[in-house]
């Protein structure tokens, strides 16, 4: 959980009125209790009116609110179209994660910002091939990249020739018709990109560590230089 979420949950916690120690919030929120005592802190610094102390436990004064969420009409528009494209474009995993964002998000907006967000006139269907085992691809291709974690890939090109690499996955890029794995190749000894809807199977090696040249901001970078996409394989 992001730190950011944590300090949101502690503030929800103590919302109930009731009193808190360290411990049943570490708990709840799965850290130490160390950890409790460090954002409580913070929260108390940056003026959230939180009253008690270490051993003791927590309270939250009353008349504490967290103030509304203010959007635009725009950001409201992109963030309802955002979770919706997802939902039909998307993992399983990151779909779920952008509906329920967006429930969260809605809770907390004013009224008439809230008939805004139930309003927006933005919808997507899923494109073909779009099935359970492509969204459960995507959500595991996500979560290597993020872990670092070095794959091998069965693959067919474009011109449906047979091939093995060996990767490290980078992130995800979706172009309205396919996703694509962009990667550091191993056999190429150069960024490739991958079409997911080519991918054959998947076996998961060991962790890697990203070297000069090899990360994605220097794929960027070689895109931006070149103005050219690397190769499509």
């Amino acid at each position: 959980m992001r730190r950011a979420d944590r300090l949101f949950q502690i503030v929800q916690h103590l919302r109930s009125g009731r009193l808190l120690t360290a411990a049943h919030l570490a708990d709840r929120l799965e850290v130490s209790q160390r950890t409790i005592y460090r954002d409580i802190a913070d929260l108390i610094g940056s003026g959230v009116p939180i009253d008690g102390e270490a051993g003791m436990g927590y309270m939250m004064r009353d008349g504490y609110d967290l103030p509304p969420l203010m959007f635009t009409h725009d950001e409201i528009t992109a963030l309802v179209a955002g979770a919706r494209l997802l939902r039909a474009w998307g993992g399983a995993a990151m779909a779920l994660g952008a509906e329920n964002a967006l429930d969260k998000i809605e809770t907390v907006l004013p009224d008439d910002a809230r008939l805004k967000a139930r309003s927006v006139h933005i919808h997507a269907l899923a494109p073909r091939g779009m099935d359970d085992e492509m969204r459960a691809r995507i959500d595991a291709l996500e979560a290597h990249a993020e872990q670092q974690v070095r794959l091998r890939l069965a693959y067919c090109d474009a011109a449906g020739a047979a091939t093995m690499r060996v990767i490290r996955p980078l992130g995800l890029w979706y172009w309205g018709a396919v996703w694509t794995l962009v990667s550091w190749c191993e056999l190429r000894s150069d960024f490739r990109m991958f079409r997911l809807d080519r991918v054959k199977t998947i076996e998961v090696l060991d962790s890697y560590t990203p070297l000069p040249g090899q990360t994605l901001a220097d794929f960027f970078e070689q895109e931006a230089g070149c103005g050219k996409l690397s190769d499509l394989n």
